[in-house]
């Protein structure tokens, strides 16, 4: 059975200004249906002012021979459009897939980027101590850039999951900075305290632009003392790569879920806007 094609979209427009105030879809008289309107809502106001000039709303269709879901995917984009002018009280039943209003000033996770789900391993030695990376909010990579440069894959919103070897999975965070030269980046707005690090060998080569460790600022949703979270023989993806990503991973992906408590994918959705560490 073919789907309905007798949808059509329209407007009511005020003959006083030309303005247009109202967006609604229907078919048959449904257009005509607001002129009995006299409940107390601001579209029944404006026509009642309308009238009380001697005059009319102009009512138009915009589209017509529409199934119902094109007819409400076209009155949804034309109430998102004018919203602030008009006198719906609905925003539409697509609403929850459009950008957010007066958004246009900004990138909003979802729409101009999509926020990704990666692993990260979390090494430590001379120059890295995960205690460091819990108590300071970062992960960090270097003595040569062929490492280091990987962390500039991590945007803010990324979603990651440290590990490290033969202790397992230790984090699960959200990147809130992208990758700075450990003499750059700030903790609560101040640089960091060397001789409060774990390990302050994180500043070795501080001035060697090569050599040096690069840090990613990472607001920590979970984390996990030593030894963390690991499952022997369970065919984790756990590469030797500082960053990769766990898009076609979801063995490793649901363990992380699991072992934390937490929905990955969830994080990667939220659109708050995040804030350097």
């Amino acid at each position: 059975m073919n789907e309905r094609a007798d949808f059509y979209v329209y407007l009511y427009v005020d003959p006083r200004n030309f303005e247009e105030f109202y967006y609604g879809k229907g078919c048959g008289g449904r257009k005509e249906s607001h002129l009995k309107d006299n409940g107390p809502s601001e579209k029944a106001e404006r026509i009642a002012a309308i009238r009380k000039e001697g005059l009319e709303p102009i009512v138009r269709v915009i589209a017509k021979g529409l199934s119902a879901a094109e007819a409400l995917l076209v009155e949804t984009t034309l109430i998102w459009k004018l919203g602030r002018n008009l006198t719906n009280q609905s925003a539409g039943h697509y609403s929850s897939h459009f950008r957010p209003q007066h958004t246009m000033h900004m990138k909003l996770p979802g729409f101009d980027f999509h926020n990704s789900i990666y692993y990260v391993n979390v090494s430590e030695g001379p120059q890295r101590s995960w205690d460091d990376c819990m108590c300071f909010g970062f992960i960090a990579a270097g003595h040569g850039r062929n490492w280091s440069e990987q962390l500039e894959r991590l945007q803010p919103g990324d979603v990651v999951a440290a590990y490290q070897r033969q202790c397992g999975f230790l984090g699960v965070g959200i990147v809130q900075q992208r990758s700075l030269a450990v003499k750059r980046f700030r903790f609560k707005g101040k640089p960091l305290p060397r001789h409060k690090l774990a390990q302050p060998g994180l500043f070795e080569n501080a001035d060697d632009p090569e050599r040096a460790q690069y840090l990613v600022a990472i607001d920590w949703q979970k984390t996990a003392p030593k030894p963390g979270h690991f499952r022997k023989n369970s065919g984790l993806y756990t590469p030797q790569r500082v960053v990769a990503s766990l898009a076609t991973q979801p063995i490793t992906r649901a363990f992380i879920e699991e072992a934390f408590e937490v929905s990955l994918d969830q994080l990667a959705a939220d659109t708050r806007p995040v804030e350097a560490g």
